[in-house]
């Protein structure tokens, strides 16, 4: 829910005590447990080296924990951002080289300053424009293209993980013959480890179960001189504070893609952070939780890692996990900090089936199956948007999609308001329901005379439809002399509804039919006064009164 108590202040770990604190504990090891595995392959999604992934989990999740307002809320690399920066920056630089981490780096730095503009700005209605459908779409075309790279680590072939979407899947087709039948074997049992142990134990962290028991065989019977693809050596050490040092032209090259970066982490981990906030009962702010996003991701490209959102899963596993604070999250941060100061050696040795069976499996519900078809079911136009945003998010690019999206966005906005509800009761006292929707039953009007209620306000895009439906209702009816319009539904006027409005008024007085207005909203008054479409005589009796009360002294 939106903050009901403004001036209650909002700390951090809010929540916690002496009774939930072993639970927040237990919750805090979990997270680290789901996170390390997943973000090691979204680091090698992304094109970066594994410490880029542990990096983004300890300055970055302190950070956020301290500043946001959801109690619950995970932030961390994701999915979408991985593909995201891959796709973005891939045609910038070579995958893995110094230049590519560098952008990477600056790339999240910008996508934090956007935030904190966010914020400051207060713009994050600006995340209404993602509806559900584009999300969808949006998100599943990402996730498919790296379920196709993520199929390639299960069966051992070789692909370019940083190519289109068409070429991958040419490469993972033509890379079938020579398939690893050990890293083929390796994924089959890591899949379904994952997806059995999920449905008998969620509290358990299966993925790093897989991670372990795979590791210790691929070492103990040698795999990967049998040529199973292993992570490889992780840098050792804690995160250092840096700077990105790029050109200009580099910086600006960047900002689209970190745009698109703000925008879909702002729409995901703003419902997120209201859902949950409901389910329990605590108050969340906005814009206090895009100034954590912003700070979150500034602290991340400052220390090595990458992007970090808004992660879903991570979220709904600590509340199943009986978390309630950001605890977990701090724990997580400790427990990879001594990560990678004493065990870094124990994750060169991981098989890269093992990590791409996790992903994988990771980003199944992320395709949007069962959401398509539900969209399918209740609305065709918007499974429409959903299948369009997934195509060319899926075949022209991470960027195109995001465009592509707020364009439809636009299109659906428009189209719903130049519909708007638009009741009319005709002279006799019946509905016109074949012109318009039916007025309430029951109401009536002397002859003659005709009232029209608009459910909207009056903008550019219905100015001309609801012009187009009086002249319909005057011209269809049998002597109608008078016009009264019911302003209690119209909250605002433009000036392009002002001008249609206005050639409305003239197209009555050649007709000879009178104009009046009822049940104004008091703000309307006002913004009509000013637009000079209305006057004290153009109101019945019963509403001067009022009418006076607003006029200036």
């Amino acid at each position: 829910m939106a903050s009901t108590h403004p001036t209650r202040p909002i700390r951090p770990l809010t929540g916690l005590s002496l009774r939930n604190a072993a639970t927040e504990v237990v919750a805090g090891v979990t997270l680290l447990a789901i996170a390390v595995p997943l973000n090691i392959g979204y680091a090698q999604i992304a094109g970066l080296p594994p410490t880029a992934g542990l990096y983004a989990l300890v300055l970055p999740a302190i950070v956020y924990a301290i500043v946001v307002s959801s109690r619950q809320l995970v932030a961390s690399p994701d999915a979408a951002a991985a593909a995201l920066v891959a796709s973005s920056i891939g045609g910038l630089a070579v995958a893995g080289s110094a230049d590519y981490l560098t952008m990477a780096l600056a790339q999240a730095i910008i996508s934090g300053v956007l935030f904190v503009l966010a914020a400051v700005f207060k713009l994050g209605f600006l995340a209404n424009f993602l509806s559900k459908p584009i999300l969808i779409g949006f998100v599943g075309g990402l996730a498919l293209d790296i379920l196709v790279s993520q199929l390639a680590k299960m069966l051992g072939v070789k692909i370019d993980s940083g190519g289109e979407f068409i070429d991958k899947v040419v490469g993972l087709v033509t890379g079938l013959p020579g398939l690893n039948g050990l890293s083929v074997l390796i994924a089959a049992l890591a899949v379904a480890v994952l997806l059995v142990g999920r449905r008998l134990a969620r509290a358990v962290p299966w993925a790093l179960i897989v991670l372990i028991v795979a590791t210790v065989v691929t070492v103990t019977t040698g795999l990967e001189e049998q040529g199973v693809s292993v992570l490889g050596p992780v840098d050792a050490g804690p995160p250092v504070l840096t700077w990105p040092i790029l050109s200009w032209g580099t910086w600006l090259a960047l900002v689209p893609s970190a745009i698109a970066l703000t925008m879909v982490t702002m729409a995901e981990g703003l419902l997120v952070a209201r859902s949950y906030g409901e389910k329990h009962r605590y108050e969340t702010r906005p814009n206090r939780d895009l100034l954590a996003f912003g700070a979150a991701n500034i602290a991340s490209g400052a220390s090595g890692g990458f992007a970090v959102g808004s992660s879903t899963s991570r979220t709904a596993a600590m509340d199943q996990a009986g978390s309630r604070t950001q605890l977990p999250s701090l724990v997580a941060a400790v427990g990879t900090l001594l990560l990678l100061l004493f065990g870094t050696g124990l994750l060169e040795h991981i098989p890269s089936p093992a990590i791409g069976a996790i992903v994988g499996v990771a980003i199944l519900p992320l395709l949007g199956i069962r959401e398509f078809r539900t969209l399918w079911r209740q609305d065709r136009f918007e499974f429409a948007v959903g299948a369009v945003c997934f195509l060319v998010t899926l075949f022209v690019g991470a960027i195109p999609g995001i465009v592509v999206a707020f364009v439809l966005a636009l299109i659906n906005l428009a189209r719903r308001a130049s519909s708007p509800a638009i009741d009319v009761l005709a002279a006799d006292g019946d509905p016109e329901s074949s012109l318009l929707n039916a007025a309430p039953p029951g109401t009536s009007t002397a002859p003659g005379v005709v009232v029209i209620r608009l459910a909207a306000p009056l903008f550019f895009a219905n100015g001309s439809v609801f012009a187009d439906a009086v002249k319909r209702v005057v011209t269809a009816g049998t002597d109608i002399r008078h016009v009264v319009l019911d302003l209690e539904a119209v909250s605002d006027v433009d000036v392009t509804g002002a001008e249609t409005f206005e050639a409305l008024k003239t197209w009555l007085g050649d007709n000879d039919v009178t104009l009046s207005f009822s049940r104004p909203r008091a703000e309307i008054v006002e913004r009509m006064r000013a637009l000079g479409l209305i006057a004290d005589e153009t109101l019945y009796p019963t509403n001067r009164a009022a009418l006076q009360s607003l006029s200036p002294q």
